[in-house]
């Protein structure tokens, strides 16, 4: 099973959040999921972005790839360090 950690949307239209997931590569963009990562709110100023930064390091330590938005999202977040 190939393991990938990747955003998977909530909300209403044009009124998006986010949950970051470790997921079946095969999986529906919204469908079930293997465990529950962290949360992203791109509407907040500045956008709100909290992680499991733990649980994220090990899932990728047992090799799970992340998706380009995701791997952004991890580069940004420890650059600002919150």
């Amino acid at each position: 099973m190939a393991v990938t950690i990747r955003l998977q949307r909530f909300g209403a239209r044009k009124s998006p959040f986010y949950r970051l997931v470790a997921t079946d590569s095969r999986n529906k963009r919204d469908g079930e999921f293997l465990e529950l990562l962290g949360t992203y709110d791109p509407l907040k100023k500045p956008a709100a972005v909290q992680l499991k930064a733990d649980r994220i390091a090990y899932w990728q330590g047992v090799g799970a790839q992340t998706s380009d938005t995701v791997a952004s999202l991890l580069r940004r977040h420890a650059r600002t360090g919150a």
